[in-house]
């Protein structure tokens, strides 16, 4: 009986040894690629780790700092979208911004073209139309990208004030269509305002404020450029051909005048719609 009660507990003796053993065995490897390996498989049970820490309830202290986003507090409207006291604050910042706009903002109704164009405006694009002893003209330009670029040198901040802010002015390419009464087609001008192009003081000769970058035969009324169609560009062209072209440009009402009141009508333009494109940005972060 004895033998037996000392074999059983020589049995259990082993087997406590084995299990000690073999935890020991099967941690090291586990430790050594917890700690040491960077690869994203050893990684993962460290994750896995968090993850249980976040789902188990007394050891859930660490989740605001573990798993929230910061600043990013969601805030119910009943509207089924996510709302962040970011979102918050860039809604209060837009409404500063849209009355600061409309402060500035000179008109609220376009100014008219002189020589008898008539205005067509579908959002950001405008047509404007004359006829001319039976000539059909219009002129369409769109004012998305027509801000000019400002590569003057920062002033010193000591310097700068209001009054010293440059003013924001519309500058649109521009396309002019002349039709002749039965004709197929239309002889069409690409033109744009240079970024060069200086004022001249008095006494010196005026010199134009726009320019033509291409001239071609395209059919009536067609919206797209056709590419099949011959196109003459005026980068190097003959200088008396290139004064005939503005001077048949002039004939009809599209000169330094024109030129002028369309760089003012754009500027409007471009700031309703960007005036606009604020009140809608507000709307779509406040979920009104």
């Amino acid at each position: 009986m004895l033998k037996s009660l000392s074999r059983v507990v020589s049995t259990a003796i082993r087997m406590s040894s084995s299990g000690t053993t073999s935890s020991a065995r099967a941690l090291q490897p586990l430790s050594r690629s917890a700690l040491c390996s960077t690869n994203s498989g050893t990684i993962r049970p460290f994750t896995r780790s968090l993850w249980m820490m976040n789902n188990n309830g007394a050891a859930s202290g660490y989740r605001p700092k573990l798993f929230s986003s910061k600043g990013s507090s969601p805030v119910s409207c009943g509207c089924e979208s996510l709302h962040t006291e970011g979102d918050k604050a860039f809604g209060d910042f837009l409404t500063d911004e849209i009355k600061e706009e409309k402060k500035i903002q000179k008109k609220t109704t376009l100014p008219k073209m002189s020589g008898g164009w008539e205005l067509e405006k579908n959002g950001t694009e405008a047509k404007l139309t004359r006829i001319v002893s039976g000539e059909k003209v219009t002129v369409t330009f769109n004012v998305n990208n027509s801000i000019p670029p400002n590569f003057e040198e920062e002033a010193e901040p000591e310097q700068k004030s209001a009054d010293t802010e440059p003013d924001v002015v519309s500058t649109p390419n521009f396309v002019v269509e002349v039709t002749k009464p039965a004709t197929k087609h239309s002889l069409v001008f690409d033109c744009h305002y240079p970024e060069d192009e200086a004022g001249h003081g008095e006494g010196e000769e005026e010199s134009d404020i726009f320019a033509i970058r291409e001239v071609s035969f395209q059919p009536e009324g067609d919206v797209e450029w056709k590419e099949t169609s011959y196109t003459l560009t005026t980068d190097s062209l003959d200088w008396a051909l290139y004064d005939h072209l503005m001077d048949f440009l002039a004939d009809r009402g599209v000169d330094n005048t024109f030129a002028d009141e369309l760089i003012e009508l754009s500027t409007m333009m471009e700031h309703q719609e960007y005036i606009k494109f604020l009140e809608d940005l507000s709307g779509f972060v406040k979920c009104n």
